[in-house]
């Protein structure tokens, strides 16, 4: 199935689940509205799980890596490109942040490679992808999400320079000047962020009179965030709810919600990045991150970091008593 079709009748939540935690939550032992944004959350969880009583019992995460032409091309990243293969290595053996996070809170991780050592093209002068290789990235992503026997799907990255590639998505898709999309990253000095801007600016000029969603993700993304786009869909078709990491996994979600109105409506933004691009593209989808913590690292991490929040809303409404359960009414 290509992406394009995957996005086609896209199943919708249990609105009676989803209305019976919300029932449930006006009548739990605590004043009203009290929690009320984690009681919408739990509520979210139980419409996408088709149950009304949500839980989170069996987290897992999915991180693709890939290296990207523009990187390897100029210098937009403080990193060389060799850490994308380190960092995957850390990643199969459980040594990484998101590991370690993952163990906390009983959450399952697997690292995908979909293009270390092949990196993409040069995003500058040429698509990063040719339609095959795309093609062939959609169908690992759904074969990976339906190996997962899990109830909430964590998505991150892993690919030194990505957040050039992903910043010509949001200013190819959501407009305004290139540049405002740009930031530091992992941390490059003045000279690196001027050639990255120009970097951004060269690809989203390359590709003016684009304006199908998903062409613009194969002509200036990379092969890790047209991973993390079809692995948001093929949770969707599986009615599994998703935690959406930082700037790289949101950008990645952006053709999408472009294509499709309420292509991410199974989709929560477990934090704000410090990239400053992240919290302009989260107001562009209208999606409020459960955690705004200043963090940068990717990997999934921050989405990870907001996994127990969604558990303990979950347990707040299915756990405590309603007042009538409580006082025999």
């Amino acid at each position: 199935m290509t992406l394009r079709d995957a996005l086609v009748d896209l199943p919708q939540p249990d609105a009676v689940a989803r209305d019976a935690v919300h029932e449930r939550a006006a009548e739990i032992l605590r004043p009203s509205g009290a929690l009320a944004w984690l009681d919408e959350i739990a509520a979210w969880v139980a419409g996408w799980q088709r149950t009304p009583r949500p839980s989170i019992d069996r987290p897992t995460g999915l991180i693709f890596a890939a290296d990207h032409g523009v990187a390897a091309a100029t210098k937009v990243s403080a990193y060389p490109t060799g850490v994308t293969e380190a960092m995957l290595a850390a990643f199969e053996d459980g040594r990484s942040t998101i590991s370690a996070f993952a163990r906390i809170v009983g959450a399952d991780v697997r690292a995908v490679d979909v293009g270390v050592g092949r990196p993409t093209g040069d995003i500058r002068y040429e698509p990063a992808l040719d339609e095959a290789r795309f093609d062939d990235i959609v169908d690992t992503a759904f074969a990976e999400v339906d190996r997962l026997d899990g109830d909430l799907l964590v998505l991150g990255e892993m690919g030194i320079g990505n957040t050039t590639p992903s910043a010509a998505i949001a200013a190819a898709l959501a407009g305004g000047e290139a540049a405002a999309w740009v930031g530091r990253g992992t941390g490059i000095d003045d000279e690196g962020l001027e050639r990255k801007r120009l970097a951004v600016r060269e690809a989203v000029n390359r590709i003016a009179g684009i304006t199908d969603p998903l062409e613009i993700l194969r002509e200036v993304g990379g092969a890790e965030l047209v991973a993390i786009a079809a692995a948001i869909v093929a949770a969707r078709r599986r009615s599994l709810p998703v935690v959406l990491d930082g700037y790289v996994v949101t950008t990645a979600a952006l053709p999408l919600a472009v294509a499709a109105e309420d292509a991410l409506d199974h989709c929560t933004v477990g934090h704000c990045s410090a990239e400053p691009g992240h919290r302009r593209l989260l107001e562009r989808l209208g999606k409020k991150p459960l955690l705004d913590l200043d963090m940068r690292l990717g990997e999934g991490s921050g989405a990870m970091a907001a996994v127990p929040l969604i558990a303990m809303a979950c347990a707040g409404v299915t756990a405590v008593p309603t007042f009538g359960e409580w006082f025999g009414e």
